[in-house]
């Protein structure tokens, strides 16, 4: 994915604190990477407690929140 495009819009990175499968040091990587991005806002957030399977285990509503509130910053009326 090219980091700099204009058309990629607002991103959030959603991590696990317990995730094995794609640790925080990745994520954190990608957002880095895209960070490099002018044009639009790029954000990371680690959820406590959290693994992998972040909207299918309990605790997806917290998850869903995180980027519903995300979404909602960047909405036009």
């Amino acid at each position: 994915m090219d980091s700099t495009t204009e058309d990629r819009g607002p991103l959030l990175l959603i991590s696990g604190e317990k995730d094995h499968t794609v640790p925080w040091a990745i994520t954190h990587a990608s957002c880095t990477k895209q960070a490099r991005n002018t044009h639009h806002v790029t954000e990371i957030v680690e959820v406590p407690g959290r693994g992998h399977s972040l909207t299918i285990d309990s605790g997806w509503r917290e998850v869903c929140g995180t980027a519903l509130t995300f979404i909602q910053r960047f909405a036009h009326p």
